[in-house]
């Protein structure tokens, strides 16, 4: 009906113009013979254009060139009527023109009408959201200006803008100006009594970041920050969406461009199973995987409680999705088979491991156990059954290990890319390096934040160590890649972990995101490493080269391989150190396979390195207490303090 009144009145108007609103009777009665054929046409015409379905309140360009189209289809079907009928020659030519015109300007207007009626400053205004300065001018501040105008739910009033770009200054965003540089914030917020700061900058670097959010800082404001590009682009976050700060926004790593094609291609109609599949990397495995359609997913885990939730989840974001949760250990062989000549998978992705550095220096016969003789069973498994791909999950630690941990890695490594029975099958076995993971399960940024909870204080090792962190979501997307990578293939891959970033930062980092001041509010502790840890971690030892591959962030590690059969012999070993729960006898043949491993922390903080004190040790089998004491009960002594207790697992 509004609509057809808009018709009526354009068309009642574009004659009273023409005629200077005195029309004479012949006309008036022209004009009423013919307004029904350019209702019936031009409402049509709206129709099948869709006009009628645009929201008032949410109009924009597109709405507008959908008007246009329409009116102008209309009016020259119009004319092409009164032609038909006779009627044309009779027809003032500029009573069409004024027509066409006067509807697209009605029926736009009070459109952009309704929508600047609820967009207006001083509507906004009247309101009791927080008065907010977005810094940031872009198009990301646009979109979420536009989008906090048309959703009163944002609370939110905004106030101004802060930007860098000097060309911004003095201009406005949906009416709202823009205020100035960055720098000039404290000023800002207290002449316009901010009460919320939002930074609107995705595409900004880590350093970016923590200057503009060490100047949010210093104003004491309460502040957030839109999600960067990656979580806007894979659909994780959208752009109305604000959230507090992370440690990540802050470390700043580019956006990932990946072949997408080819993961789907790898994995679309596939059974895959994730061993550890409800753990940080295996679940992320695990969703991540989900959204490329395999037709079944297999989550094996040892752990009860986590696999249902990881099930359950997964279950109702992709309800046709075929997910089997299978409770089991990796180390258990009859379970493991069972899985395997069940489900036959296609791929497996093998992130089940014991990771945390210092438990497994207190505990080697699990790390070995776990670690080694896991992953040589789920491996074993897949070539038997005649899996297309194995992906080994692996670890910077790997690279000239000092931990039992990182030296239990590497040997899985070469495991599956060198035992005589895997070589021997088709399946492609490949593994995968990465660095430390950003809020993974007993990480340093849990820990960190549980610390400064309780107020402090906050333990880090050492004032100089470093590790190479990611997120999990960036990792996991990067190993999916290295395992769709033709010529990955039966090699070791590294994904490109960014620079290392030093321990203490991340703790002053999240104490000042916590609003407090480091060595003020919240001190921090240094207790010294602990056994089995490095400064520094590596990304390829000196009997490795790395080699650029067709994605920017992986490179094959091109690596030394053992000898069959010394490998063989070495596992055998193992397996009786395992049995009769050797932990020396495991060390000394771990040091055998894995000739680069170097236990820092005996030699350097005991004195005597585990080389000298083995040689000692008859080859009778016999507990290692009853002998010396080892490093690993040093660790488990460590691990009995109170201070040890505070530290990160993983840092």
């Amino acid at each position: 009906m509004t609509h057809a009144a808009i018709i009526a009145i354009a068309y009642a108007t574009a004659y009273g113009l023409r005629f200077d609103f005195r029309i004479p009777a012949t006309e008036a009665r022209l004009a009423l013979q013919t307004l029904p054929w350019l209702l019936g046409i031009r409402l049509i015409l709206l129709g099948q254009l869709s006009v009628y379905r645009g929201s008032w309140r949410h109009v924009g360009s597109s709405d507008l060139a959908s008007l246009a189209l329409a009116t102008s289809t209309s009016t020259v079907l119009f004319v092409g009527a009164l032609f038909a009928v006779g009627k044309l020659a009779g027809m003032p030519r500029s009573v069409l023109m004024i027509d066409w015109l006067l509807f697209i300007f009605l029926a736009g207007g009070m459109r952009f009408a309704a929508r600047w009626v609820r967009e207006t400053p001083f509507v906004r205004r009247g309101g009791h959201g927080r008065r907010t300065l977005v810094i940031g001018a872009g198009q990301a501040a646009e979109r979420f200006l536009r989008q906090g105008l048309h959703d009163r739910r944002t609370g939110m009033t905004f106030i101004g803008l802060l930007d860098d770009d000097e060309k911004t200054h003095g201009l406005s965003l949906h009416g709202v100006p823009v205020l100035g540089g960055v720098d000039a914030l404290q000023r800002v917020a207290t002449r316009r009594n901010a009460e919320l700061l939002v930074i609107a900058i995705p595409s900004a670097t880590g350093e970016q970041i923590r200057r503009i959010v060490g100047i949010c800082t210093s104003t004491g404001l309460d502040f957030k920050i839109l999600p960067p590009l990656d979580e806007l682009l894979d659909g994780r976050a959208h752009v109305g969406q604000v959230r507090d700060v992370r440690i990540e926004d802050l470390l700043g790593r580019d956006p990932i461009h990946l072949d997408l094609d080819r993961v789907e291609r790898d994995l679309a109609r596939k059974t895959v199973l994730v061993t550890g599949g409800a753990g940080s990397i295996g679940s992320e495995l695990a969703r991540q995987i989900a959204g490329f359609c395999p037709s079944r997913l297999i989550l094996f885990e040892q752990a009860e409680s986590p696999l249902y939730f990881v099930h359950l989840e997964l279950s109702r974001t992709y309800p046709g999705l075929e997910i089997v949760p299978v409770i089991g250990d990796v180390t258990d062989g009859a379970r493991v088979e069972s899985v395997f000549t069940t489900y036959r998978p296609d791929y497996v992705f093998h992130a089940a491991a014991y990771k945390h550095v210092p438990m497994m220096e207190a505990n080697v016969v699990e790390a070995v156990r776990n670690n080694v003789m896991g992953t040589l069973r789920v491996a074993e498994c897949a070539a038997r059954h005649g899996a297309q791909k194995f992906v080994l999950i692996s670890t910077d630690k790997a690279v000239n290990p000092s931990s039992v941990m990182g030296t239990t890695k590497r040997l899985a490594e070469l495991i599956v890319l060198g035992h005589p029975v895997l070589r021997a099958s088709r399946t492609d076995f490949r593994a995968v390096r990465f660095g430390n993971v950003l809020g993974s399960d007993g990480s340093v940024i849990p820990l960190f934040k549980r610390q400064i909870a309780a107020g402090g204080p906050v333990t880090v090792t050492d004032p100089k160590a470093r590790r190479y962190f990611m997120s999990i979501p960036e990792a996991v997307q990067l190993v999916l890649q290295a395992a769709a990578l033709p010529e990955a293939a039966r090699r070791i891959t590294m994904l490109d972990m960014g620079e290392p970033v030093a321990i203490v930062d991340l703790a002053e980092q999240l104490i000042r995101l916590s609003g407090l001041v480091p060595y003020r509010d919240v001190h921090i502790v240094f207790t010294g490493l602990r056994p089995g840890e490095k400064l520094d971690e590596e990304l390829t030892s000196q009997i490795e080269a790395s080699i650029p591959t067709a994605v920017e962030k992986i490179h094959i590690v091109e690596t030394g391989r053992l000898e069959p059969r010394e490998l063989e012999a070495g596992l055998g070993r193992l397996r009786d150190g395992i049995m009769l729960g050797e932990e020396a006898a495991l060390v000394r043949t771990l040091r055998a396979l894995v000739p680069e491993y170097r236990p820092k922390f005996v030699e350097q903080e005991v004195g005597v390195g585990w080389r000298s004190e083995l040689e000692q040790q008859s080859d009778r089998p016999r507990p290692v207490a009853a002998t010396f004491r080892t490093p690993f009960e040093l660790g488990s002594m460590l691990a009995g303090s109170r201070e040890s207790q505070r530290i990160s697992p993983l840092q």
